[in-house]
C-alpha cells in the first residue's frame, strides 16, 4: 500500500457493532430485516416513491434500464467520461450507446451535445455525476421532457451531493447511487436504485431476486409458499452484512463529506496559482461528493512521469475517469474530443476522509515539484 493512499474507506468500530447486530440476528443474506431498514433510510433520505438496495451501481443500472424497458437495438445517450458502466448497462440488454462528450470545466455531459444526439431511436439518457460532482439536470430535464425521453441519474460517485439544493440521486426518474469501497459512504460494494415511481422499485426488486422476490418475507408465511418464476432475474441482492454497515455510513456521511470537503480546499489553497495544472470547478448552483480530486496538467507535461514521481515517494494517484468511446469494447467511430482530452491530461490524487492536513500538504508539495520535474526545461507560463 503506498504511504498515502488513492483512497481509503472510512470504516470502524460502530461498523463492527453493525455487523455483529446481523451475525446474532440470525440472517446475513439479502433482503432482511437490514436490509429492509436501509431501504427504509434511503427512501426518506431521498424523498423518493421507493429504494431498493443491490449488489452494486451497475447492477443498479442494469436494472433500472429493464424496468424503463430498454430493449434491443434502443439507444440510449450515455455521458462519455466515466467509468464505463453506463455503456455497459445498454449493453447487456443488445442496446445502443450513443456517447455524449462533456463540458470542459466540469466534466460532467454537456447538455447541447445530448441534444444533438437525439434520433428517432433515442429513447432515454444516462447523466453522470462526475466523480462527485452534479450533471445539469435543469437542461437535461427540458431534452428528455421535450422529446419524450427517460432520465437515469448514475450518482455512483455523489452521495452527498446537491444540485440546486436537491440531493444527487433524487435528481432525475430514476437514480443509482453506488457504496463502494471509494465513495463517501461504502460498505466495500453495494449500490441501491432510487426510483420516483413506486412501481419501478417493485420492478427493480423482484429482478434482483431471481424474480421471486424475498426469501426472508416468504420464510414468515404460514404453510409452505412455494414462488413462482414468471420473470428472468438476477442474483443482484445486498447481503444484510453490508446493508447494516451502510446504514451506520449514512448516518456519519456529513461528518465524512465535511472532511473530505476540507481535504479539497485545502488543495485548491496549496495549489493555487500553478500555471501548468488546473484545479476542479464546482458551479455556484451545486456541490461536490468529492469522491476524486482531479487535477488536469498542462498537455506539455509528462502525466506518467508525474505519476510514477508520485509513487515512487509512496503517494498514490490514478488517472481519472475513461473516455468511453475510445474503449475497443465500444469501438463506434464516435468522436467526443473534450472527454478524449481529459482523459489523456486528469490526474487523480488522494482524497478521503481519513487524509491528514500535513498528508495534504505533503501531497501537495510533491505533486508541484514532480510536475515541474517532467515539464520540459524553459517552459515559462501557459495555463493549463
Amino acid at each position: 500500500m503506498d504511504a498515502i493512499s488513492l483512497v481509503h474507506a472510512s470504516l470502524g468500530e460502530q461498523e463492527l457493532a453493525a455487523v455483529a447486530e446481523v451475525f446474532a440476528s440470525g440472517w446475513p443474506a439479502g433482503q432482511g430485516p437490514a436490509g429492509k431498514r436501509l431501504e427504509a433510510q434511503l427512501a426518506q433520505r431521498y424523498q423518493v416513491g421507493d429504494a431498493v438496495a443491490v449488489s452494486n451501481c451497475g447492477a443498479a443500472l442494469h436494472l433500472a434500464l429493464m424496468a424503463l424497458g430498454v430493449s434491443a437495438g434502443d439507444e440510449v445517450i450515455v455521458a462519455d467520461y466515466t467509468f464505463p458502466a453506463p455503456a455497459q448497462a445498454v449493453r447487456y440488454l443488445d442496446a445502443v450507446p450513443v456517447f455524449a462528450d462533456v463540458r470542459a470545466d466540469t466534466g460532467t455531459v454537456d447538455p447541447q451535445a445530448v441534444a444533438d444526439l437525439v434520433t428517432d431511436r433515442t429513447v432515454g439518457v444516462i447523466a453522470v455525476d462526475t466523480l462527485g460532482l452534479p450533471a445539469d439536470y435543469a437542461e437535461l430535464r427540458a431534452i428528455t421532457g421535450r422529446h419524450g425521453l427517460f432520465l437515469v441519474e448514475d450518482a455512483a460517485c455523489a452521495v452527498g451531493a446537491t444540485y440546486r439544493g436537491a440531493p444527487a440521486g433524487a435528481l432525475a426518474e430514476i437514480g443509482c447511487l453506488s457504496f463502494h469501497g471509494r465513495k463517501g459512504a461504502s460498505c466495500g460494494e453495494g449500490g441501491a436504485v432510487l426510483a420516483a415511481d413506486p412501481k419501478v422499485g417493485a420492478d427493480v426488486r423482484l429482478r434482483s431476486s431471481f424474480g421471486i422476490g424475498s426469501i426472508f418475507d416468504m420464510g414468515s408465511v404460514v404453510g409452505l409458499p412455494i414462488p413462482q418464476f414468471t420473470e428472468i432475474g438476477y442474483n443482484f441482492k445486498l447481503s444484510d452484512i453490508a446493508a447494516a454497515i451502510l446504514s451506520v455510513q449514512l448516518g456519519r456521511i456529513e461528518e465524512l463529506l465535511a472532511r473530505r470537503s476540507a481535504v479539497a480546499d485545502a488543495y485548491g489553497q496549496l495549489l493555487a496559482g500553478q500555471e501548468l495544472l488546473r484545479l476542479p470547478h464546482v458551479p455556484q448552483d451545486r456541490t461536490h461528493a468529492w469522491q476524486s480530486y482531479l487535477i488536469t496538467l498542462d498537455p506539455r507535461v509528462d502525466r506518467a512521469g508525474v505519476a510514477a514521481q508520485l509513487r515512487g515517494q509512496g503517494i498514490g494517484c490514478g488517472h481519472g475517469a475513461w473516455a468511453s468511446h475510445l474503449q475497443p469494447v465500444f469501438a463506434s467511430g464516435q468522436s467526443c474530443p473534450v472527454s478524449a482530452d481529459l482523459f489523456a491530461r486528469s490526474l487523480a490524487i488522494p482524497m478521503h476522509a481519513e487524509l491528514t492536513d500535513s498528508q495534504v500538504e505533503q501531497v501537495a508539495d510533491a505533486l508541484i515539484s514532480a510536475v515541474a520535474a517532467h515539464t520540459p526545461a524553459g517552459l515559462v507560463g501557459g495555463a493549463a
